[in-house]
């Protein structure tokens, strides 16, 4: 949408110019709103908050997304304050799977970012080849360059979550075969296998499962037992789970029977 940037604005309308962004974006800064109609952080703020009151809008660190959106997919800010040490552990442990000189392909989603994170911290590591279509874990990597060559898929562009899907993505994934991904998710199911709650990014997903020898897909043990819209693929697709130290109590009998089934090696922090 158009937004009106003058200074001249009255608060009610530039409110409801908000709110229209949240609808449209799932997601808005402070900063963006401060610059986009000429006016202070905290009167940004304090526009976020009348939202709010009025059922409109839930403060998140850095701003604010639509009321209910933790019921819907949550944006990538959201989801980036949310169990930050089992992200961590699934990331380093993750990292740990990675030699020097392979070629990986990073998906989209804050579990993926503290796996490029860690990937970061591995000074030993050298001539990796990393693919992703996350914008905000090539911007993570960028300080990496030229230890580790990153390159970003292309494709359209989804505010959410800051990913790349097609048209494009697809076409530059086909042409890749990477020694490893590390898949997100947002349910790991007995019957239904990996999904996501989005279709386009679950699309991505299933195009980098086919696109690498070695499938690691990374989530925390809230996602586990869960199913979702978009299936990604089905668990003797996956050669290892990476979760945290909740998994063995969020694994029921018949997801750890399937998961046994499909030869999946489940790596926690509870193995190490």
């Amino acid at each position: 949408m158009t937004i009106d940037a003058s200074n001249a604005l009255p608060g009610w309308q530039r409110r409801e110019q908000i709110a229209a962004m949240l609808g449209e974006r799932g997601f808005v800064r402070v900063a963006e709103l401060a610059e986009a109609f000429g006016v202070s952080g905290v009167t940004a703020r304090t526009d976020l908050d009348a939202l709010v009151e009025a059922n409109l809008a839930e403060r998140v660190h850095g701003g604010a997304v639509p009321v209910g959106q933790a019921q819907r997919e949550r944006a990538f800010e959201v989801a980036l304050a949310e169990s930050v040490l089992p992200k961590q552990q699934i990331g380093a442990l993750a990292a740990s799977l990675v030699r020097s000189g392979q070629s990986v392909l990073l998906d989209v989603g804050t579990t993926t970012l503290a796996v490029a994170r860690a990937l970061k911290a591995r000074r030993d590591l050298v001539d990796l080849v990393i693919v992703t279509n996350g914008l905000s874990i090539a911007l993570e990597l960028e300080s990496e360059i030229p230890r580790f060559t990153v390159i970003v898929t292309g494709g359209a562009l989804r505010p959410l979550q800051h990913s790349l899907v097609d048209p494009m993505a697809e076409l530059v994934l086909s042409q890749i075969h990477a020694d490893i991904a590390f898949i997100g998710c947002n349910g790991v199911d007995a019957e239904h296998g990996v999904s996501n709650i989005n279709l386009p990014e679950a699309a991505i997903k299933a195009r980098m499962v086919a696109s690498a020898a070695r499938v690691v897909v990374v989530a925390d043990s809230s996602k586990l037992g869960r199913v979702h819209l978009g299936t990604v693929a089905p668990l003797d697709a996956v050669d290892t789970l990476v979760t945290d130290a909740g998994a063995p109590a969020a694994l029921d009998a018949s997801l750890s029977s399937a998961l046994a089934a499909a030869n999946v090696h489940v790596l926690s922090p509870a193995d190490s």
